[in-house]
């Protein structure tokens, strides 16, 4: 038994052979879908990145009825700002020569790099698992699996919901009426990339809290004695990522938060139950004799 698993251990130089072939693989996926996200970039750049530049976009209609519903109700539940506004629209402009052409490239990458995040993870697992025993390959499955769901969710939250607010808010804000509302494709971009990958690595947060319990560097007790706080700091943090004056913008990226953290606390080990000492024990016994 012994030779055969001192057989089946590999080599310094067998684990830096096998990581060249998984650093090969990964490139060489993200290169085929860079390429095809290049060809396909411009019905994407016009239906989809570019989308809520416009009043039809889905979460500005779904707010329009939601609102009119609202108000069918009662008028004082007329609380949300004006999405029923038609004429809303983003007008997009280039300042750089060469800015359409590197936003181009640098945009088919990180949708590349998007779409193949899970392939990137199976190769992660792949180079990983031969070091694991059968019941930690068990549990690291399923964290690769529900990392990568959450992945997408924090990112389709990001599309769906916190970039247009914000783009919606900012667009609208006017400090004078002699200033001409146009946006740069650089800083539309950097915004727009910014905020659906920063909610991607946001929604990881159940992930990275279960990872450290699993350490016994976390405990349930941390999240019970921290709430208030974090209410605090994620009302903070709200208010930066869509920073809007209304109560329901703040609340649509508030609550996701918050759900995070609750999330987070519900994935983590109970803090451990502390045994009282013998001597502890002996002055107890002591005092109820007394």
């Amino acid at each position: 038994m012994e030779e055969e698993l001192e057989q089946n251990e590999m080599s310094f130089w067998d684990h830096l052979e096998e990581l060249r072939w998984t650093l090969f693989r990964s490139i060489l996926a993200l290169f085929v879908f860079a390429i095809g996200s290049f060809a396909f970039m411009r019905d994407l750049f016009d239906h989809v990145i570019m989308a809520p530049c416009y009043a039809d976009f889905i979460l500005y209609r779904w707010l329009c009825e939601l609102n009119k519903w609202l108000i069918d109700i009662s008028p004082w539940f007329d609380v949300l700002p004006d999405f029923c506004n038609d004429t809303f629209h983003v007008d997009i402009v280039n300042i750089k020569l060469a800015s359409q052409f590197f936003t181009h490239m640098t945009t088919s990458f990180w949708l590349a790099l998007v779409l193949t995040f899970p392939y990137l993870m199976y190769e992660v697992w792949r180079f990983i698992s031969p070091a694991l025993y059968d019941n930690e390959k068990k549990n690291i499955r399923w964290v690769f699996f529900f990392g990568t769901i959450m992945f997408f969710m924090g990112c389709a939250v990001g599309y769906f919901m916190v970039f247009p607010m914000t783009l919606r808010f900012l667009a609208t804000y006017q400090l004078s009426a002699n200033i001409t509302e146009q946006v740069s494709l650089d800083s539309y971009m950097d915004n727009f990339l910014m905020l659906i990958f920063v909610m991607g690595i946001v929604f990881e947060m159940p992930l990275v809290s279960w990872l450290l319990s699993k350490l016994g560097l976390l405990h349930r007790g941390f999240f019970h004695k921290y709430r208030r706080h974090a209410i605090v700091g994620l009302l903070v943090a709200a208010a930066f990522i869509t920073p809007s004056s209304d109560p329901f913008t703040l609340s649509v990226v508030f609550f996701p938060l918050y759900g995070l953290y609750e999330l987070s606390a519900f994935f983590v080990r109970k803090p451990p139950v502390e045994e009282p000492d013998e001597e502890d024990e002996e002055d107890n016994e002591k005092e109820n004799e007394g």
